[in-house]
């Protein structure tokens, strides 16, 4: 790589004068962020149901009754409800049941993230207040230990972290992350922030090396790139040292994917799970070796594209020439031999 110790440019430093790309900018801000706002609350006729809002208000609900009820509250047993939960009546989905896929909260974490790169360059009260709101709610669905993923806080927390490859719950804290780090530097406010921060340290004292913890990393990668966006505004070393733990883990065996799926085969008396043996089975997640050894850009693109940049900044930041090299391997591979004239 050219340099390991170049970094980001401030959002509000950046201003956007070309004509074509400035008219999309608009665009965005007038009417396809309050578009996007009326579809995560599911208010855009014949568009399918977010259930985005609608989960997170079940979540706040559900605290709340814990609150309420102390000792005496009794919280769901997990239930797998698909990897995409739709109720029985559409007309009239249950208000304490979690709905949609189980990635749904990242729609209100894009969502935010737009908004905090819009407000940065575009103060606008009125779409200040919603999103305040909104974050109001959704802090309000995090667990006392900072956990904040509704499909596991309404489904059953007995199951969180049990099924990384395919459930997403570190995807939704990357997304948390991004969205939280925009929304702070759009607007000064830290309330999503801090709200991610716990989710933060929550994540890196249940995963890493030590005696006790989780030997994983995400199934849908971003994690690692939002964790240097986290370490990068907060100064927590910790969140450097966790993306690090993400990037170096990533493809050692025996694959955790490999041994969560036994576990819940097991959990489940599964009578019909049969383990998948083809040596090459992860290299749709970026898993299949370690990002060391990786020489050819695999697998599922957008999972590829948070890896990799992820993969960058952990190497600038930590001047680990050998992350630096694969990060430029893999970087070479994509625009030399797999980036086609429509940028796919």
């Amino acid at each position: 790589m050219t340099s390991l110790h170049s970094k980001p440019l401030a959002l509000k430093n950046v201003t956007v004068t070309d004509s074509f790309w400035r008219t999309e900018q608009e665009l965005v801000r007038t009417a396809v962020i309050p578009y996007q706002w009326n579809a995560l609350n599911d208010n855009v006729p014949g568009a399918a149901p977010s259930y985005c809002m609608h989960n997170f208000k079940a979540a706040a609900a559900q605290n709340k009754r814990k609150d309420t009820q102390g000792n005496a509250f009794v919280p769901p047993k997990y239930t797998f409800r698909g990897f995409e939960a739709l109720p029985e009546d559409p007309a009239n989905p249950d208000p304490d049941k979690f709905y949609g896929f189980v990635f749904q909260d990242t729609d209100f974490s894009k969502w935010v993230e737009a908004v905090g790169y819009s407000l940065a360059h575009h103060p606008d009260p009125a779409l200040e207040q919603t999103a305040d709101q909104a974050v109001d709610i959704v802090c309000a669905a995090q667990l006392d230990n900072g956990y904040l993923d509704t499909c596991y806080i309404l489904n059953g927390m007995d199951r969180a972290f049990t099924n990384l490859r395919d459930h997403h719950e570190l995807y939704c804290l990357g997304h948390l992350v991004e969205g939280a780090v925009a929304y702070y530097q759009g607007t000064g406010k830290d309330k999503l922030l801090k709200a991610a921060c716990r989710f933060a340290d929550y994540v890196d004292e249940r995963f890493g090396r030590k005696p006790g913890q989780l030997r994983g990393y995400p199934g849908h990668e971003i994690a690692e790139m939002a964790l240097v966006r986290l370490y990068e505004v907060t100064g927590e070393q910790r969140y450097l040292d966790l993306a690090e733990y993400f990037v170096t883990e990533r493809g050692r065996q025996p694959y955790i994917f490999d041994i969560q799926a036994d576990e819940n085969a097991k959990r489940d008396a599964d009578a019909n799970y049969k383990p998948n043996t083809d040596p090459n089975r992860y290299a749709y997640h970026q898993a299949n070796k370690p990002a060391t050894e990786q020489d050819e850009a695999v697998g599922h693109a957008v999972r590829a594209g948070y890896f990799y940049s992820g993969l960058a900044d952990v190497a600038r930041l930590t001047d680990d020439q050998d992350l630096a090299d694969a990060a430029e391997r893999l970087w070479r591979n994509i625009v030399d031999k797999k980036l086609y004239v429509t940028g796919g």
